[in-house]
Formats: C-alpha cells, sequence, structure tokens
C-alpha cells in the first residue's frame, strides 16, 4: 500500500505518487513539459513543525527562512503562514519578502554589500539589520543623523566572524580566519572596537553569527554561537547593563543527500548548542535563526524526460532535459554536490533491472553537464523519466541561464488521505517571448 503520511522528508512512495499524478495531469509531458520541479508542501510543514518544537523553551525565538534557499514567492507566503519570519540577503529578495506579505519586523536583511539606498529602505521599514562590516556602520550612522529620517524600529545587530575554522566545503564555511563575511573578533583590537561601538550607539543590540551550511559539522555551528553569545555577554558586563538582547544565529544545519532520511535534525542541533551555549536558552537573549536548505531540500524533486540514450566508449549515456540550469553546483562540483538519481518509466512509475552504470547528462552544450557520473541505475530509455532527489532547496528556484534554457514550472504538491494528490503553480514555466524580452529581444 502506498504511503501517502507527510515526513520531513519525501518518502520514495510518496516521491512515486506525486510523479505519478504529474504524469497524469500532464505537468510533465514529452512533448510539452520535459522538466519540472516539484515541492511537497505536506512535508515543508512538517519541517517547519519539527523546528519550531526542537527550539521550545523559555527563551524569544524567530525562525527566519533564507530566502536564497527558495525565493518563490508562493513557498515564502506559505512559511510565512507557517510562523516563519524571512531572511534576505539583497533588494530583490526584500522585495520577495513583502509581496509574500511578511511583516517588516519578521524580516532581516543580511547582505554583505548593501548599499546606502538599501540601508535607508530597511530603516524606513523597520526592516532587521545585521551590519556586516565597520564602513556599513557609519553608513548607518549618517543615516540615522539625517535630521529629514524617520526614526526606524529596526533591529539593528553586527555580524561578528568567530574565526573558528571551517568544514569540509570551503565555499560554504563562512567563520575562517579570512572569511569575506562580518567583522573579524579575533583580529587585533576588533573586540574592544565592537564594545565602544555598542556602548557608543543606544540603537545597537544584537550580534549575529553564521559560522557555514553543507559540510559543517554540529559542534563547529555551535561553537560559533558559544563565542558569540560569550562575546555578548562580554559587551553586556563591561557596559553594566543589558545591551545586547538579542543573537542571530544563522541557519546552515547541514542536509543529508545520501539517504531519503532528514538528519541530522533540528533537535540534534539543539541538543548540541544546549552543550556548548547552555545561557542560549535560558531567556537571556531572543533568538532569531536564518535556516533555509534544511527546511525544503528534502521536500523536494526535479524530475526530466530522456531524450536520447547512447554509448560512449563502452559507458551508457542518458541524454536529459535536467542538467546545470537546474542542478548548477552539483554540475560544477560534483563532489561537494552529489544528488541521488531515481529512474522511472513514462507513467512516473519506478523502474526496477539490473543496475547498469551511466551518466546522466544534461542539455547544456559543454561536455560538463553531467548531473551523475557512472551511477548505477536501471538502464535507461528515451521516454523515461529521471528525478534529481533532496532538489527542494536552490535547484529549480534559481536556475542558471547558460544555453538561455528555459526556467522551468515548480509545482506545489499536497496528498490527502486517500491518497489523491492536489497541485497548485509555485512559478510557470519560462516562454521562449518572455526569453527574448527579458534578453533585449
Amino acid at each position: 500500500m502506498t504511503d501517502s503520511r507527510p515526513t520531513a522528508f519525501l518518502s520514495p512512495e510518496r516521491r512515486e505518487l506525486v510523479l505519478r499524478a504529474a504524469v497524469r495531469e500532464g505537468l510533465l509531458d514529452p512533448g510539452e513539459a520535459l522538466l519540472a520541479g516539484f515541492i511537497d508542501l505536506d512535508a515543508v510543514a512538517a519541517t517547519v513543525d519539527a523546528l519550531h518544537r526542537a527550539f521550545e523553551g523559555p527563551h524569544e525565538v524567530l525562525h527566519t527562512f533564507a530566502a536564497k534557499a527558495n525565493c518563490l514567492v508562493p513557498v515564502l507566503r506559505r512559511l510565512r503562514d507557517l510562523g516563519m519570519g524571512c531572511e534576505v540577503a539583497g533588494p530583490g529578495e526584500l522585495a520577495q519578502a513583502l509581496a509574500a506579505g511578511f511583516a517588516p519586523e519578521r524580516i532581516v536583511f543580511d547582505s554583505p554589500a548593501k548599499t546606502r539606498r538599501e540601508l535607508r529602505q530597511a530603516l524606513e521599514l523597520g526592516v532587521a539589520i545585521n551590519v556586516d562590516n565597520w564602513q556599513e556602520l557609519d553608513r548607518i550612522d549618517e543615516i540615522l543623523a539625517d535630521p529629514g529620517a524617520p526614526e526606524s524600529r529596526s533591529r539593528i545587530g553586527v555580524r561578528v566572524n568567530p574565526q573558528i575554522g571551517g568544514g569540509s566545503i570551503g565555499a560554504m564555511s563562512t567563520a575562517t580566519t579570512t572569511s569575506k563575511f562580518g567583522i573579524a573578533l579575533a583580529d587585533e583590537g576588533n573586540a574592544e572596537r565592537l564594545v565602544a561601538a555598542f556602548r557608543d550607539r543606544p540603537w545597537l543590540t544584537w550580534l549575529h553569527c553564521h559560522v557555514g551550511s553543507q559540510g559543517c559539522p554540529l559542534d563547529l555551528m555551535a561553537e560559533g554561537v558559544a563565542a558569540t553569545l560569550g562575546f555578548a555577554q562580554k559587551i553586556n558586563s563591561e557596559l553594566g547593563h543589558r545591551r545586547v538582547v538579542g543573537l542571530d544565529i544563522g541557519g546552515g544545519l547541514p542536509v543529508d543527500f545520501d539517504s531519503d532520511r532528514a538528519d541530522p535534525g533540528y533537535d540534534a542541533y539543539v541538543e548540541r548548542l544546549r552543550a556548548h551555549a547552555p545561557a542560549l536558552f535560558s531567556g537571556e537573549f531572543q533568538v532569531v535563526t536564518e535556516f533555509g536548505r534544511s527546511v525544503l531540500a528534502k521536500a523536494g524533486f526535479t524530475a526530466a524526460y530522456v531524450e536520447y540514450t547512447k554509448s560512449s566508449g563502452g559507458r551508457a549515456i542518458a541524454l536529459t532535459f535536467a542538467g546545470v540550469q537546474v542542478a548548477t553546483r552539483t554540475v560544477f562540483a560534483p563532489d561537494s554536490w552529489p544528488l541521488r538519481i531515481s529512474a522511472h518509466d513514462a507513467t512516473g512509475a519506478e523502474k526496477h533491472g539490473e543496475p547498469v552504470e551511466q551518466d546522466v547528462a544534461g542539455p547544456a552544450c559543454f561536455a560538463g553537464d553531467l548531473v551523475a557520473r557512472a551511477r548505477p541505475l536501471p538502464r535507461l530509455e528515451p521516454g523515461d523519466i529521471v528525478a534529481l532527489l533532496d532538489t527542494g532547496a536552490y535547484y529549480t528556484s534559481t536556475p542558471f541561464g547558460y544555453n538561455s534554457l528555459l526556467e522551468p514550472a515548480v509545482h506545489g504538491a499536497t496528498v490527502a488521505a486517500d491518497g489523491t494528490v492536489r497541485f497548485s503553480l509555485l512559478r510557470r514555466a519560462q516562454t521562449v517571448e518572455e526569453l527574448l524580452d527579458r534578453t533585449g529581444g
């Protein structure tokens, strides 16, 4: 019997249920809809519930979703309805968060390169700001000192880099000695200068840190939070009162791309936080989180038709419509961002048979456009469907425009108790006319 129960991840049975329904309804079609993304909205709700339950306690917590992980406005709106705030890293994401209906006070602005105009807009709206560097702090001084500027309700903090090291993926590690993010706490004079900055600015009341994401172990992340919390207590002690009232501890919970399980869970991370930074849960500080990939990755998949198959040098190759445009990190950095692939027939049913090592290739015009290399799968044939698993975050929501490949549709799915799948359009497929308009045609 097919398991249609929602979990914090998309089970193989539930994924096949959604895929078969998509084929029946024409959301996947070998002539018209060759590629599409799917997000199980029930699984998203289960994940958000697990996040809220893991952080329960006497402390005040706002869980914001990192919009970079999936900036589609209907997705953001659904997360808002589930009680989340939104973390944004640029004017586009801020506009999307506002369009999704997030209240400004539940939005956090984190870009390391905010312009004066962007800062002024955020301050006028009352959006929380995490200052990245000394020059940005000077800019906020100037804006707030402007006699014509309205009084701001924004929570303003400083992003610090605890400089505790990186994880296994250097590009995703943001607390290294030379990271581009934040003010480096261990660099000579910075700690003292920050204490003075908080002393001189009554509106400066938060600290922010983010150690990294995929590839960062939980203990490393928790050590970064502990270092930031300790510095907050140092500021409050030296100033003789509670100046730092809140800690934004970032996100970064890594995702298991090797199985269907949603491990590690938020409860495992909270356990490490309690071990390294128990005061985080005492009620002494308000807390903000910024999880992104871990909220959505396991709830989604990308499906594409196989157009051709061939053999080269004895290697079987399946040419599909899922490549670098929807799996950019996997194509360019396959060792750091491997994806599981499942094989299905034209109805969406899982294929069975003797595994054959195959390259699963995308449509882009360069040799490296492969989402899997020598992957053992039942032999793929034209008209079959491949599913790229765990792609609810990034991937189809932020496509790469190589070869002017069109942006695919993304669909939300919910499953009723009787197994009926209902779809909602999260982003319609881009048309050739829209592509021409965007590229000056």
